[in-house]
């Protein structure tokens, strides 16, 4: 990796935003591995483990608005320490219940609404804290590093959850604590380069203004727009045991594999990203990564050999993070200090959405008409939207600079 003057090790703080974002991502995995399958193991009731998912997603959706208003009004760093705080209490809770013999039902099901309710307020201040930590000039590269830190912890938390869990829910809990506590205390030392002062009252014009500034800035709105349908067309990997069981004919392991392709794909184009940065041609690097996506899905779908279709899935997974990087960057970058929180949370909302409704829309195709075809088309209909797009918003398309000109 880079070590030159202009290379984001060299900033103090950084290390400890980076740490506190694998800790606290790793273990919100952990975590949601553990939780569902206690939940299951409880219960054998498919009903409650689709309630353990909705009470993580309602909160993250119902309080996103205010998280961003909150985000901008008062500390950031602080907001990020208390929330993984109260996670870190409520793992060591459900720690203590099962180490009791009393946990149940309700007890797992207030856990998850209590980790999405703080998961809504820390990731809009975790993402707008970070351009008050580096400075403009390497906010991509820091970008990149922490979308590398985000695919880190996708890869590990599930599969470090599932081992753990099999030796016992007790371990799952107790790890999840400790590295909750330790982002926690890393990103208390965080030393913030840059205050933000948001004297702005609270009314519902407050809480609303970043859907208002996200509408007003074609280049913003294209941008949160763009990833939105893009990934709600293009969500293929939420028929992965499908594809595995019925067309590629593998078992289990197989899944597994496939499972992590794309994260793997997305966690070596961000180191890439994070030594060589893109520097110019944003505009057309960015459409040329989602024809690129739209591609390896169309290929994903269509392909019947297992290694083709890990092939096409690490090109998905690494597609998808030069869009991620580019797209971050944007949003940072053209948008004041006092508004961060609440455009990121407008971002985060959008994001959120189209993975949740990503998956719906691939499952629900895939009932009527098949998943061959509800991926080929999905693969397509991404095609269609960068096209369209590139159209709608014309100085996306010509984008040479992530700085607002």
């Amino acid at each position: 990796m880079l070590l030159a003057k202009d290379s984001v090790l060299r900033y103090r703080s950084f290390p400890n935003f980076l740490g506190a974002q694998i800790f606290s991502s790793t273990s919100f995995q952990m975590l949601s591995v553990a939780i569902g399958w206690q939940m299951y193991a409880l219960t054998h009731d498919a009903f409650s483990l689709g309630f353990v998912g909705l009470a993580q997603f309602l909160p993250m959706v119902l309080l996103t608005l205010v998280a961003g208003h909150v985000a901008d009004r008062f500390d950031r760093r602080k907001i990020v320490f208390l929330c993984q705080m109260i996670e870190g209490c409520t793992a060591a809770l459900l720690l203590v219940s099962n180490l009791a013999g009393w946990i149940d039902k309700t007890h797992i099901l207030i856990a998850a609404a209590i980790i999405g309710a703080c998961r809504a307020f820390e990731g809009p201040s975790f993402s707008a804290l970070l351009p008050q930590v580096m400075p403009k000039a390497i906010l991509q590269q820091a970008i990149s590093w922490v979308t590398s830190a985000g695919q880190m912890a996708q890869i590990l938390g599930p599969t470090l959850g599932g081992v753990l869990f099999s030796i016992g829910p007790n371990f799952v809990y107790a790890v999840a604590t400790a590295a909750l506590i330790s982002a926690g205390v890393l990103t208390f030392l965080i030393h913030v380069e840059r205050r933000v002062q948001n004297t702005e009252p609270v009314s519902l014009r407050s809480v609303f203004s970043g859907l208002v500034f996200v509408y007003q800035n074609p280049i913003i709105l294209g941008t949160i727009s763009l990833d939105l349908f893009a990934v709600l067309l293009g969500g293929a990997t939420a028929l992965l045991p499908i594809f595995a069981q019925d067309i590629l004919k593998v078992g289990p392991w197989a899944l597994g594999i496939m499972r992590t392709a794309p994260a793997v794909g997305a966690l070596l184009m961000s180191f890439l990203l994070a030594s060589f940065p893109i520097k110019k041609a944003y505009g057309p690097t960015l459409f040329g990564a989602l024809g690129i996506f739209g591609l390896a899905t169309m290929l994903f779908a269509i392909s019947k050999n297992l290694y083709v279709s890990l092939f096409a899935l690490l090109l998905i997974g690494a597609s998808d993070v030069i869009s991620v990087v580019i797209r971050s960057s944007l949003v940072q970058l053209q948008t004041p200090d006092e508004m961060r929180g609440r455009v990121n949370a407008v971002n985060s909302l959008f994001i959120g959405t189209s993975n949740q409704l990503g998956e719906f829309e691939s499952g629900m195709v895939a009932g009527f008409i098949g998943a061959v075809p509800a991926a080929f088309i999905g693969g397509l209909g991404t095609l269609a939207v960068a096209g369209l797009w590139m159209y709608l918003f014309p100085s996306l398309r010509r984008l040479k600079s992530l700085v607002k000109e």
